[in-house]
Formats: structure tokens, C-alpha cells, sequence
């Protein structure tokens, strides 16, 4: 079921006639029957009734708090559940070296082979000019293609994901997956066609550029996706495999996070910068601020609505051979998890052809 956002600031958020309803000001500004809703998830400024509260603890609705910038606040849940058992299990797993390592090298490969499917995706319908020089942007020959330039990073994944399944140790693992994402980050504005965006290298916390604050907005709600997913089926989120146990942060999920990061929101930030979907006027920029780019309120309704649509996408699971909605998807790959968990089989992460 699809999430309720709550963005305008200054709502609030109540429950009446089994219908979840954002009211301002004594105005309605959306309201939908509250069974319809899996998640809610609170950008800012906004309040929840007591019967509101009542009925998402009762349903074990996950409600997420984000600060008007994407930040992670908090999240209200109801109770685990009775998957003890499951969790006993994937504590012992985790402290399991070789399985540990085995299940993040899995993550590790993945993430690299759908980066590559994803460059050699974008090289096959690129006809723009390539640079020839090292440092693209200068000196570009109009014989050359940029595709050119992200089949050589692709290739160079290749050589990465061999790497991966060498590693002995999961330190060693994740300077395999940073390499691979410094590559990937290193093309990666040249899958942008608009010249007024402009993309010199990852940047977060905060970010310093309008396509970083996309990426960054976007991974914070496809997190707290997958953390949902795997609350749903009784994992701890908070132990991972590929991200070491940290203090308040959702390591589990961030595992699985790193099986879509791109498939999801690297194509949904792409699409809507390519299609004109958001303009630099839907960002405020203020460099001497604490976040010096911000989205406006439309900007980060479209750029919702946009994942939303994603989201929600029906496609043929590479798989399953069955038609599967991404969010859908999210819950099978947790699921999958938990019962690699209990038995001892290797995870098999998702992987795109």
C-alpha cells in the first residue's frame, strides 16, 4: 500500500470516520481511507492527533519524522512482533565471519553489477559528444562519444565485482564499494543533458548542489522504505552485514538499500532533471545557510510524486518471472533474507539483466 505524506507545514494529521485527513487551518488538504495506508512519513512542522496516533500504533503503521530537509528525526512503531526466533538467528549470523562476509560481498556485487547495467544502459542511447581528454569537459573531440566514457567506467566495475569476491574482510570489501561508487559518481554528470545543472562530485551533509540534494532526499525515503520491509518480516534493522552496527542508524536496511539505490533513485533524480520535471527554480540556494540548497515545497511535491509513480511501477522480476511493484519488490528481497537467515543459504540480492 502506498504511503501518506505530510508536507505542508503546519498541518496536522487526525483520524475521523476511518479516514486518515492533512488539515491546515481548519482546511482540508487531503484525505484518504485510512486501510489504503502502509506508511506515513512527516517532513517537518507537522502534528498527529491522539486517535490518529491510536489507530497507526494499532495497525502497526510505520511513521516516519524527517526534518524539513530530508534528516532523519525518528519513527513511531508498534510493537516487534513475535519473530524472536528470526532475530535470535540473525544476531548469530552477523556475528558469523565468514557468513557475514559472505552475505556482504553478495550486496557488494550487486550494487556494482546494476551500476554497470545501468551506465551501459545510458552509453547505448548517448549520441552526445565525448571529451577526449582525461578531464571531461575540456577539450571534447566531436568524434568521440560519452557513451565511450561510461562503457570505460562500466568495464572498470567489471574489474571491481571481481575484486569484491576476493575480499577477506568486510573493511576491505567496503573500499572495493567506495571505489566502485567513485567511479560511477565520476561519469556521472554526464548522464545529465541540461547544462544549468551542474554536478562536480557526491557531496552530503549537507549537500551543495541541487542534483546531491535530490540524491540525498531520495536515499533518505528509499531507507526508510526498506527498513519498513524489514520490520514487516521481524528483522532487526538496526544489524547489517555490508554496514557495521552503529549507533541509531537502520545498518539492515542500508544493506538492502544498496541493491536499489540506482535502479530507483538515480533514474527517478535523472528523469527529473532531464524532463524538465523540476527547474533550479523549484531550489532555494543559499551558501552561507546550514543547508545551502533546499527544495521548495512544489519541488519536493514533484519530485514525490515522480517516486511515487516509481514505486508503484509494475515490471517482470528477473527472478520470479512474475510482475512485481518496487515496493513490492523491497518486501520479497526481506523476505528472502529472513529465510536465508533461518536456513543458512547464501542471500541473493536483487540483480537487474
Amino acid at each position: 500500500m502506498p504511503p501518506l505524506y505530510v508536507t505542508t507545514q503546519g498541518a496536522k494529521l487526525r483520524y475521523e470516520g476511518r479516514r486518515l485527513i492533512v488539515e491546515k487551518d481548519d482546511q482540508e488538504i487531503t484525505s484518504v481511507p485510512a486501510v489504503h495506508v502502509g506508511q506515513v512519513l512527516i517532513l517537518g512542522n507537522a502534528v498527529i492527533t491522539t486517535p490518529a496516533l491510536t489507530y497507526l500504533l494499532d495497525k502497526s503503521i510505520d511513521t516516519v519524522f524527517l526534518s524539513i530537509h530530508g534528516r532523519y528525526k525518528g519513527r513511531l512503531v508498534g510493537p516487534l512482533g513475535g519473530q524472536g526466533k528470526l532475530r535470535l538467528l540473525q544476531y548469530q549470523r552477523v556475528l558469523d565471519p565468514a557468513y557475514a562476509l559472505q552475505t556482504a560481498q553478495a550486496i557488494v556485487r550487486a550494487k556494482l553489477h546494476n551500476t554497470r547495467t545501468f551506465l551501459r544502459r545510458y552509453a547505448r542511447r548517448t549520441t552526445l559528444p565525448s571529451p577526449s581528454s582525461q578531464n571531461w569537459g575540456e577539450g571534447e573531440g566531436p568524434g568521440e562519444r560519452i557513451g565511450d566514457g561510461l562503457t570505460a567506467a562500466a568495464d572498470q566495475l567489471t574489474a571491481l565485482i571481481d575484486q569484491a569476491s576476493r575480499c577477506r574482510t568486510v573493511n576491505s570489501l567496503s573500499g572495493v564499494e567506495g571505489r566502485g561508487a567513485a567511479i560511477y559518481f565520476g561519469v556521472f554528470r554526464h548522464l545529465i543533458q541540461h547544462d544549468h545543472w551542474t554536478f562536480a562530485g557526491r557531496t552530503r551533509r549537507p549537500p551543495q548542489d541541487p542534483v546531491n540534494a535530490l540524491l540525498s532526499f531520495g536515499y533518505t525515503i528509499l531507507t526508510h522504505n526498506l527498513e519498513s520491509a524489514v520490520r514487516t518480516v521481524g528483522l532487526d534493522p538496526h544489524l547489517g552485514f555490508l554496514h557495521q552496527v552503529a549507533y541509531n542508524r537502520p545498518r539492515l536496511a542500508l544493506d538492502l538499500v544498496e541493491e536499489f539505490r540506482t535502479l530507483v533513485i538515480d533514474s527517478i533524480t535523472l528523469r527529473c532533471l532531464n524532463n524538465a520535471i523540476l527547474q533550479p527554480a523549484y531550489f532555494t540556494i543559499d551558501p552561507q545557510a546550514e543547508y545551502p540548497v533546499l527544495l521548495t515545497d512544489e519541488g519536493r511535491a514533484r519530485f514525490i510524486r515522480e517516486l511515487e509513480t516509481r514505486l508503484a511501477l509494475e515490471f517482470q522480476h528477473p527472478a520470479l518471472n512474475e510482475r512485481v511493484t518496487w515496493r513490492r519488490c523491497f518486501e520479497l528481497q526481506a523476505r528472502d533474507l529472513a529465510h536465508c537467515l533461518q536456513t543458512g543459504e547464501p542471500y541473493q540480492p536483487f540483480r537487474v539483466h
